[in-house]
């Protein structure tokens, strides 16, 4: 399920690209398909980056080619990469999660090189409060959001840091539903019927992406969908 649109973050063949906080590797793996780029994902979980790991073997190139991909455990807040290391940053649908989200704003502007492309995107704050207000479990479990963001907020935040935004879309309209019913029936979530009927649509939609889920969902992101997307470019000068 990609949320960051290549249309609107280009990579470069040679690109150094980071994909903070990559989870079982959604956006490191569609980076290193997308092109021929050196793809890096971070994450603080190991289980996560075996997932990965796992995931990405089936799509390994030969050896020679001139694209390579690697994984490391870390820190958001304390990134193991020198200054200006990386072409493009990805953080997708990971501030929300993290207390000290300046600071992991601080360190992709410095892992970042000038005139660099960086992406964000986190839960949209409409989709989102009603998750809020259907289960506190939703966010009170371990790991779980713990703010909702105002995008044009955030988005004066990542400016003052040195970056001009240049575009934003909004991603994952179907799912919206799929987490407000997931919210009301939190207890039996598992067993309900309504949620394994929707979840099966999802499935269907992700695999066999049909020209139907595919228009409605690209006609239904501006009003219903679930995530924001924001692009970025560092000053030249930051």
């Amino acid at each position: 399920m990609q949320t960051v649109d290549f249309q609107h973050f280009p990579l470069r063949a040679g690109d150094v690209v980071l994909d903070l906080g990559c989870g079982e590797g959604r956006h490191v793996i569609s980076a290193y398909l997308e092109q021929e780029v050196h793809a890096f994902g971070v994450d603080l979980s190991h289980a996560d980056l075996t997932a990965t790991r796992d995931k990405f073997v089936p799509f390994a190139h030969a050896d020679n080619d001139a694209r390579s991909f690697g994984l490391s455990q870390a820190n958001a807040l304390d990134l193991p990469f020198a200054d200006n290391t990386f072409d493009r940053v990805i953080c997708s649908e990971v501030l929300e999660h993290i207390p000290d989200y300046q600071a992991v704003l601080g360190e992709i502007q410095r892992v970042l090189k000038p005139g660099g492309l960086f992406c964000a995107s986190v839960p949209r704050r409409w989709p989102e409060k009603i998750c809020w207000a259907l289960s506190s479990a939703y966010h009170e479990v371990e790991g779980g959001h713990i703010r909702i963001f105002a995008a044009s907020e955030l988005r004066e935040q990542i400016e003052e840091r040195g970056f001009d935004y240049y575009y934003r879309h909004w991603a994952h309209a179907l799912h919206a539903p799929f987490w407000w019913l997931k919210c009301l029936f939190w207890d039996s979530q598992d067993s309900n019927w309504l949620v394994r009927q929707y979840h099966r649509l999802l499935v269907w939609d992700l695999m066999d992406r049909p020209w139907f889920t595919r228009t409605l969902e690209r006609l239904l992101n501006p009003l219903l969908g679930k995530s924001v997307v924001m692009y970025f470019r560092k000053e030249l000068s930051a």
